[in-house]
C-alpha cells in the first residue's frame, strides 16, 4: 500500500511533496496501528480535516475488510490446498518487494551522506541480523547523530 500511497500522493495528485511524505511516513510510523491507515488519515487531514481524515480512513479499511471477507469464505469451502499455500508464498514474496522498493526510495530522499548511510545499514543489520529491539536502535541511532552533529560543528568552528 505504501507505495500506492506515495506514487498517488505525491506523483499523480501532488498533494504533498516529497520532503513532506517523508514526514508523514515517520509520523505514522510512530503512531500505534497500520502504517497504510495512518498514513491514508494524515493525507487526508492534510487535505479536507476531519472529514478528510475519515474518509480516507474508510477508503483504506473498507476494500481490505471486503476482500478478507470474501477470502475467508472461499479458503473455508477450498480446505488446505498446495495451491493456496503457494499463492500465499507469492503474495508474501510480491509484498516483500513493494517494501523494499518503498524502503529503498524513501531511503534515497531521507539518508544523505556517508554517515546516515553508515546509520541507517547499521541499524538494519543490528534489527535484522542479531535482534536488537528496533527501539535501541532508534536510541543508539540518536545520540550517535547528536555525537556526529556535534564533532562537525565543533571542526566548522576551528
Amino acid at each position: 500500500m505504501l507505495p500506492f500511497i506515495q506514487k498517488m500522493v505525491v506523483d499523480q495528485k501532488k498533494w504533498l511533496e516529497e520532503d513532506e511524505m517523508v514526514d508523514c511516513i515517520a509520523i505514522a510510523q510512530s503512531l500505534p496501528g497500520v502504517l497504510a491507515i495512518n498514513t491514508a488519515t494524515y493525507v487526508g487531514n492534510r487535505k479536507a480535516g476531519l472529514s478528510g481524515a475519515v474518509a480516507a480512513t474508510l477508503g483504506v479499511i473498507l476494500p481490505s475488510f471486503i476482500v478478507i471477507i470474501i477470502l475467508v469464505l472461499l479458503l473455508r469451502s477450498l480446505g488446505t490446498s498446495s495451491y493456496v499455500e503457494g499463492a500465499f508464498i507469492a503474495i508474501k514474496a510480491a509484498a516483500s518487494g513493494l517494501i523494499l522498493y518503498s524502503a529503498i526510495r524513501l531511503g534515497s530522499m531521507v539518508v544523505k551522506g556517508w554517515f546516515p548511510w553508515v546509520l541507517a545499514i547499521g541499524s538494519f543489520v543490528a534489527v535484522a541480523a542479531f535482534n536488537v529491539s528496533a527501539i535501541w536502535a532508534i536510541v543508539v541511532g540518536a545520540i550517535l547523530g547528536v555525537l556526529y552533529a556535534v564533532v562537525r560543528q565543533r571542526k566548522g568552528a576551528l
